[in-house]
């Protein structure tokens, strides 16, 4: 009896000690170097128009600077067109601030500061936008390159992704200018021509700006918003990205004798392939709690409380829970892993024809904690001894570093942000797109990724999408964002 005792009042122990630590670790527990910017003091915004301002969205917006699959189909003379409006548009901005045109269309915006030992700043733009879906320009309640005011928005490709930012970065710059506004650091706007085909114009602007000895505070380009309805806290959070996940596309080629489909052998270049896709998808990478993904959900659990507090506090009992919940929706997974899906499949030019060589292209994005290295490693090991080739299309693009949650950049723009919505939770955040702000890592402390649009996960679709729109409110918390942060880390 007092063996069993013994044991009764061991166990009991264990657990209160165990309920103990869970207790106090979910007390104290608080994200770790996340600045809040309460530190910085925000510069005023200039006076500017809001109707003209929106007038010039909806003229940019019918710019059809398209960046196609195959660059051969662009038409270079829209981005010409751009280039000689923002001019005309912008006279304040051409006047105050150097500009060149790199030879592919990029763009280079120069404003100097009056104390050369301060590191400028570099605010980044795209100019292309992707093309509308052949065949659903009629599911658009407004055509998509009519640039239509209505419903308190301006509506057509790009408004969103990326002409808003690069107009709200040319409509804040004007009125500061106008204002007689001077830099103490050098002010860069770089905006490239083709970041939605790969931002060749992005990596060439920063060889030149590498060139002339550029090392500027922070960067900062699109990437992520204020979202209203953020899983987990269900409520507004402003989300910043520091850090973008790696891009590779990886091509598997099974070779066959080919043939008439009359006569097909047991298996086929097409099942050879088949096989090897599925072998390669059904090895995903694993989620794991960690790096930017996992510093948001800290932040948001923080704000949230009670038992997500409680689990994500202690991780060391309670993960596997909190990365089922994460593993539940695509969306928020991608955060915490690197992400396989095939893409595109070739086969035989004609339907009786046995393919001599079938092929397909399979997207990675990868997860910061990965490597390309790491995603051919998993694909061989996946496909075993099949007879499939795996290479690259084209070089990968690694995963970015990830940037201070605690620097002076990063308190600028928390501030200039927390400016527009005083009550949002500030967490850092894993852009699982490409942008071109990764070319700037090589010149810059820290690189951002924030619009300060605010956006619920359902509106999020029109990125790319039907109906791509911005709406005024967005587009004037824009314009006062990018003009406070501006004239408040530059001044």
């Amino acid at each position: 009896m007092g063996k069993r005792r013994a044991i009764l009042i061991g166990g009991l122990a264990i657990i209160a000690i165990g309920a103990g630590t869970v207790a106090v670790r979910t007390a104290t527990f608080a994200p770790k170097n996340i600045a809040d910017g309460s530190d910085v003091r925000l510069a005023a915004v200039p006076a500017y128009d809001l109707d003209a301002a929106v007038a010039h969205l909806s003229a940019a917006a019918q710019l059809r600077t398209i960046s196609h699959q195959d660059a051969a189909d662009n038409d270079i003379a829209e981005w010409d067109k751009l280039h000689a409006w923002l001019a005309a548009t912008y006279p304040a901005t051409h006047q105050t601030m150097a500009r060149t045109i790199l030879p592919n269309r990029t763009l280079i915006y120069h404003w100097p500061g009056s104390d050369t030992s301060l590191a400028p700043i570099i605010v980044m733009a795209h100019q292309d936008v992707v093309p509308v879906t052949e065949g659903t320009e009629g599911d658009w309640k407004y055509p998509p390159f009519a640039g239509t005011i209505a419903e308190k928005a301006v509506w057509g490709r790009g408004t969103v992704d990326d002409k808003g930012s690069l107009i709200g970065l040319f409509e804040a710059i004007e009125a500061l200018a106008k204002q007689g506004f001077q830099p103490k650091r050098g002010i860069y706007l770089v905006s490239g021509h083709d970041e939605e085909a790969g931002g060749s114009g992005a990596a060439a602007a920063a060889v030149r700006l590498k060139a002339e000895g550029v090392r500027a505070l922070y960067t900062l380009d699109e990437g992520s918003v204020v979202l209203r309805d953020t899983p987990v806290i269900d409520g507004p959070a402003i989300l910043i990205g520091v850090a973008e996940k790696g891009y590779a596309t990886l091509k598997v080629t099974a070779n066959a004798p080919g043939g008439h489909s009359s006569m097909p052998p047991a298996q086929t270049g097409v099942t050879t392939l088949a096989r090897a896709v599925l072998d390669i998808t059904e090895m995903p990478f694993p989620i794991e709690m960690r790096g930017p993904g996992a510093a948001m959900v800290e932040a948001l659990a923080a704000h949230k409380g009670g038992t997500t507090k409680m689990a994500v506090a202690n991780k060391w009992l309670l993960g596997y829970l909190v990365e089922n919940q994460l593993s539940t929706s695509p969306s928020s997974a991608a955060a915490f892993h690197t992400t396989i899906a095939p893409t595109m499949l070739q086969g035989s030019p004609k339907e009786n024809v046995l393919p001599q060589s079938a092929t397909a292209l399979i997207n990675y994005r990868i997860a910061p904690w990965n490597s390309s290295a790491d995603v051919m490693a998993r694909a061989k090991a996946a496909v075993g001894d099949a007879p499939v080739e795996l290479s690259w299309v084209k070089p990968p693009n690694e995963p970015s570093r990830i940037s201070s949650t605690s620097s002076q950049g990063w308190k600028y723009v928390v501030a200039a942000a927390r400016a527009d919505a005083p009550g949002a939770v500030v967490a850092p955040y894993l852009v699982v797109a490409a942008t071109d702000s990764r070319s700037m890592e090589p010149i810059s402390e820290d690189v951002y990724r924030f619009m300060p649009m605010h956006f619920t996960l359902k509106q999020t679709a029109m990125i790319h999408g039907t109906n791509e729109h911005m709406t005024i409110d967005s587009f004037k918390r824009m314009i006062d964002f990018y003009a406070r942060l501006i004239a408040t880390s530059a001044g």
